[in-house]
């Protein structure tokens, strides 16, 4: 007889009605026996961590000395992951059953986002969109992008000198305006750029729909067929509001960058080389009308992920140079050398010490599995957090982890590139580019600017707190710091730069 996995009573975010209604029920203690008892209905519901949820299961794997979690959640299975052993074992051994996407009803259904690469379903128009990704994203196919980089980055330089307190402004609109050069061929505007402010609605739509139990249609699929007027149906009314935007961000770009390149005036991107492409092609009209939309919507999956995803890093470099100063002055003299290896080391610390999705996108197991004894169900979600599991003292930022004790890089120490952007067939395709969009832009903010903790009016450093948003893609939560140029050469060098190469 197979094991049953471990499980956990996790709890559902349930209305409040409902909630009270269940509320002065005995639960038993949690429990990880086959036997533990389950409410009518909700199963093991009732204790799931809104909060920083990684930080939880590393709790559970713990406390019981298991890594494979398992949870029952009204009809649905949840399995967690909390080594790495498992995940490799499952997504990259046994990738053919592990690639799947969850069917979420109130994101992929009411949103529209079934299109977004992401989230797909495992199937045909999945690996069209990667094959796309990946053939401008290659390591060598992505350096054609590198100026794109370059122009986008002196801009923020420009930006945090004349406005240096709105950082995280900045940074966003840094990585709009990679984003869209690479995918559409087009600049935003200097402020307020429409396109932008569309996408990140729609990215934090979604951000808040991803979070397990945010919205009980996902584990009601019935409660989609409720009308919105219905009362206790505001999901169906904030889902149209979101699917709004999520259509504009998908449709209004494309349209723009169309239209640019029939006059001539747009520059090179992966929406001109690919229809280039299509448009040389000796396919029929509805062939290429087909690879035309599979286009559209990869461009639309570039221009979604360079939000959160890529200013998350520059933010937790910000934090973790104020929790460490000597990093900064150990990365700023190694700045003048040929060979940078302190400031490589210091990037893949800022990469490792809060990784933006600390517990990623949950697979979906496609068969019936057995994995160390334990029995997977078909169809459940799987999730994979390797938070602290890889690194020794993880909670401290410190770039010299990565580094033999003659300064140069250590190959032995795992590189978080390696964990961060997925593992198995979901590995992030884009992530040659973000690898490079972080090295130069915290490289350039390092050569010009010093950062620092602000001072109080009795002349006490305020601490920030050092803590994150729990959604699914984590962000710092709001803080200060003061970021000043290191001189009146470095600011000179800066305002001298072409910033239109």
């Amino acid at each position: 007889m197979y094991r049953e996995a471990p499980f956990l009573l996790l709890r559902e975010t349930i209305s409040s009605a409902f909630h009270d209604a269940i509320s002065s029920m005995t639960i038993e203690k949690p429990s990880f026996t086959s036997g533990s008892k389950r409410l009518p209905i909700i199963g093991n519901a009732l204790d799931y961590p809104t909060e920083t949820p990684w930080v939880k299961y590393a709790e559970w794997s713990r406390e019981y000395d298991s890594d494979v979690i398992y949870a029952k959640i009204f009809n649905t299975s949840l399995v967690i992951l909390n080594s790495e052993e498992a995940i490799n074992d499952l997504f990259v051994k046994r990738s053919a059953m592990y690639s799947d996407r969850p069917h979420h009803i109130m994101v992929n259904e009411l949103m529209g986002w079934s299109r977004n690469l992401p989230s797909m379903a495992y199937g045909d128009d999945w690996r069209t969109g990667r094959r796309l990704f990946h053939q401008e994203f290659s390591l060598n196919a992505s350096k054609r992008f590198r100026p794109h980089m370059r122009v986008a980055t002196r801009e923020l330089l420009r930006r945090l000198l004349d406005d240096p307190e709105n950082f995280v402004k900045h940074f966003r609109h840094l990585s709009g305006y990679i984003s869209m050069d690479i995918a559409y061929g087009m600049k935003p505007k200097p402020e307020d750029d429409p396109f932008i402010a569309c996408s990140e609605r729609a990215v934090a739509g979604v951000v808040r729909a991803f979070v397990p139990g945010a919205f009980f249609v996902d584990m009601i699929p019935w409660l989609k067929y409720v009308p919105a007027w219905f009362p206790g149906a505001g999901f169906q009314r904030q889902a149209r509001v979101w699917k709004k935007e999520t259509d504009d961000t998908f449709e209004l770009p494309w349209a723009a960058a169309k239209k640019l390149l029939a006059s001539g005036s747009s520059t090179p991107s992966f929406t001109s080389f690919t229809l280039e492409q299509i448009a040389e092609s000796n396919a029929t009209a509805e062939v290429k009308a087909k690879e035309e939309e599979a286009v559209k919507n990869t461009a639309a999956a570039m221009f979604l992920v360079g939000s959160d995803t890529s200013i998350a890093p520059l933010q937790s470099v910000l934090l973790g140079i104020l929790s460490n100063p000597e990093a900064q002055r150990k990365a700023q003299e190694e700045l003048d050398r040929d060979d940078l290896p302190y400031v490589t080391a210091l990037v893949k610390e800022a990469l490792r010490w809060h990784d933006p999705a600390p517990i990623a996108l949950p697979h979906r197991v496609t068969e019936e599995d057995v994995y160390k004894g334990y029995r997977i169900p078909k169809g459940s979600l799987v999730i994979s957090n390797l938070w602290c599991d890889v690194y020794t003292d993880p909670m401290a930022f410190e770039p010299a982890r990565f580094l033999r004790p003659d300064g140069t890089l250590n190959p032995d120490i795992r590189d978080p590139c390696d964990i961060i952007f997925g593992i198995g067939r979901r590995l992030c395709p884009g992530r040659h580019s973000a690898y490079s969009f972080a090295w130069l832009t915290i490289a350039s903010l390092l050569a010009v600017f010093d950062v620092t903790l602000p001072i109080d009016e009795n002349g006490i450093p305020i601490e920030p707190t050092y803590e994150y948003t729990s959604t699914v893609i984590s962000v710092p939560l709001p803080f200060k710091c003061v970021i000043k140029p290191r001189s009146e050469a470095t600011e000179k060098l800066v305002r001298s730069l072409d910033v239109d190469e």
